[in-house]
């Protein structure tokens, strides 16, 4: 490419963010605002342009804050109130507190800005050159991904909102550009359209440079998450009693048990394409977990995101996710509730009234446990900077070690160099509240203080779509087909397979899905498409409290005694199932309708 094409094509992006960040959610900018025609008739300019698109994807962990945390996942132990306004479903149409920092799951405008830039595409698509037999490659496959592209935008905004206006096009100054909301089923026929579309002009794999750009496969992959999302009970049973608009977040007609089965037909075209499998490279179940999640690109991947050292923001996952022990922001701490939920080794469920787990609660867990949790006694990495002269090792310290004082003749606590108490570290304010970290995505080969990793996220992998398909099994009532496909994802993980059928088997399939998922932003939705809000988010989440007593002779033993306990209340109303439509959005587009309950 041409130093000039480069520039131009730079100057092309800066002004759509730009215009992106101005515009209402329409984005009424005229099309030649922007769309020079040097741009459309130059292929790698052209690529460049739908890079943009890929750019506003929704990130993980920006600014080391997930999902996790506004669900029964983690814990933000911040004062921060955007996540706390979430657990307690404080979500008004004036504010959503802290969404947009919190997930970057964009706002209405900014994923309406994003799908305008897939609408230019599509309005000038006749004046892309296809002149030779790579142009037309080129070209059919940039089409595909920018079908793939709109279709992802429209997902956050269907599981979000429920149905919202669907824009198919660029508009023009002068246009009326208000427009009513569609019907939910109107807006998951429209992202399938665009699905099917984009999986007839993908190639089934990238190689090179185009390695982690969509495929055949990640468009039927979210095909089959969307649908299976239709199916769920959010959008087929009466959540909202007295609601007028009942056709604008769920489904008013038809048979749920037919959408369960386009679920399952979904789900399993994409097992057969035959190019994905579970990730099993190492034969220990904890390390082959480990090793997934910080590979860059594997046989499990569907769709997903490389980052470098350079751009990842020195590890904002690891980096965010340490304790302040180790030089950490402290974010992502999980729950309580989730760690419990992890099974025993054995596939039995822990239980904190059975003496022989309460004693040492993590001994003779799940590999899972050992692959995402850091738990007091975990051994990590080594200490940075000058705490390696407190902990030469690299041990998880959570808890408090009472010690005998002898000028005083009384018990003293000293406070784990993981603890809020700790003394020994900076900004031990920071430090988790529930006595965990997370493992899971952080490479323990990296010091993140001074060191960043290189890694990938996924946004779509194959053991989701085995589960996919396993709950659509369930839900139409193939208990053994829903086993098989669970237990491919439990034998990965070490685990024995489950046995049960019926209602016991889809509460062993939530479960398994809770944990294989956990902090890949799945449970947040999960919860809602359910309906099991008030199991999630009404009730105390807990921690655990973990002392080192002193025994009789005055010494600090090396086993300590943990407890779990209360420490948070957490609320739960009806309307959090969907968000509100801003009243600035309701303001500029009169025909719009409100979400229930939020009037």
């Amino acid at each position: 490419m041409k130093h000039g094409h480069i520039f131009k094509a730079i100057v092309i992006i800066v002004f759509l963010i730009t215009a992106s960040c101005n515009d209402d959610f329409l984005e009424t900018r005229p099309l030649d605002g922007y769309a020079d025609p040097a741009v459309w008739g130059d292929l790698s300019l052209v690529e460049n342009y739908i890079n943009e698109a890929y750019s506003r994807i929704s990130e993980p962990f920006t600014s080391g804050r997930t999902l996790g945390m506004i669900v029964d996942e983690g814990h933000y132990r911040s004062g921060y109130q955007g996540p706390h306004s979430h657990t307690r479903s404080l979500l008004t149409p004036d504010d959503i507190p802290g969404w947009s920092m919190l997930t970057r799951y964009r706002s209405w405008p900014d994923l309406y800005a994003s799908i305008r830039i897939c609408n230019v595409f599509f309005g000038n698509l006749d004046n892309i050159p296809a002149q030779t037999p790579e142009q037309e490659v080129l070209k059919s496959r940039l089409t595909g991904e920018a079908y793939f592209l709109r279709a992802k935008f429209y997902h956050h905004l269907t599981k979000v909102f429920g149905g919202v206006p669907i824009v198919d096009r660029a508009y023009a100054p002068g246009e009326d550009f208000n427009i009513a909301r569609s019907s939910y089923e109107d807006c998951v026929e429209f992202m399938v359209n665009d699905l099917d579309m984009a999986a007839t002009l993908l190639p089934l794999t990238h190689t090179g440079a185009a390695a982690g750009r969509a495929t055949k496969g990640a468009a039927m992959a979210l095909k089959a998450r969307i649908l299976m999302f239709a199916a769920s009970d959010l959008y087929n049973t009466e959540v909202f009693p007295g609601y007028l608009h009942r056709e604008l977040i769920g489904y008013t007609g038809g048979n749920q048990q037919q959408r369960w089965q386009r679920a399952r037909d979904a789900a399993k075209e994409v097992i057969d394409l035959g190019v994905y499998s579970l990730y099993n490279r190492n034969p220990d179940p904890v390390q082959n977990y480990v090793e997934y999640f910080i590979s860059r690109e594997t046989e499990e991947d569907i769709f997903w995101r490389y980052y470098t050292s350079a751009i990842w923001n020195r590890n904002i996952i690891g980096r965010t996710s340490e304790s302040p022990g180790w030089f950490g922001g402290g974010f992502n701490t999980p729950l309580g509730d989730l760690v419990d939920d992890m099974e025993m080794a054995d596939g039995s469920k822990f239980d904190w009234g059975n003496p022989e787990h309460a004693a040492l609660p993590y001994e003779n867990r799940e590999p899972r446990f050992y692959a995402n949790i850091l738990y007091d006694g975990a051994t990590w990495r080594p200490r940075d900077a000058g705490l390696t002269r407190i902990d030469p090792i690299g041990i998880v310290q959570t808890g408090g070690y009472e010690e005998w004082d002898e000028t005083t003749n009384s018990i003293i606590i000293e406070h784990g160099l993981d603890s809020p108490g700790s003394k020994d570290i900076w900004l031990s304010h920071e430090a988790s509240y529930t006595g965990y970290y997370l493992r899971k995505f952080s490479d323990p080969a990296k010091l993140h203080l001074n060191e960043s990793q290189d890694g990938s996220y996924r946004w779509l992998r194959y053991g989701e779509i085995l589960l996919n398909y396993a709950e659509a099994c369930i839900e139409l009532g193939d208990f053994e087909e829903a086993r098989t496909y669970i237990n491919m994802v439990r034998d990965r993980a070490g685990l024995p397979g489950v046995t049960e059928s019926g209602n016991e088997l889809r509460e062993r399939y939530r479960k398994e899905r809770r944990i294989e998922l956990m902090f890949e932003d799945h449970r947040y939705f999960d919860v809602r498409r359910w309906v099991i809000g008030p199991e999630a988010y009404d009730k105390e989440v807990s921690a655990v409290e973990i002392v080192y007593e002193l025994q009789e002779d005055k010494t600090t033993p090396e086993i300590p005694t943990v407890t779990a306990y209360k420490f948070e209340k957490w609320e739960w109303h009806d309307r959090a199932y969907f968000h509100p439509i801003l009243r600035t959005e309701m303001l500029r587009n009169d025909l719009l309708v409100q979400n229930p309950y939020y009037e």
